[in-house]
């Protein structure tokens, strides 16, 4: 069984590169048993897409200002 550290490791992992099968199964198991890791699973997602658009917005501005 997977534990709270593995868990999270693997969470940031995803964020750069495809997990394997093994590791989606294994990690989804136990995020949905363990509700640290589940809120710690959407505050990544949640950061993951405040800093695109923060990059998005940095970009444009960039491009206003050429």
């Amino acid at each position: 069984m997977m534990n709270c550290k593995q868990a999270t490791r693997l969470l940031s992992d995803a964020q750069e590169r495809n997990l394997s099968f093994t590791e989606r199964a294994t990690l989804k198991m136990h995020v949905m048993m363990c509700a640290g890791c589940n809120n710690f699973s959407k505050q990544m997602y949640v950061l993951r897409d405040f800093a695109h658009a923060y990059t998005q917005d940095v970009k444009e501005n960039d491009d206003k200002e050429k």
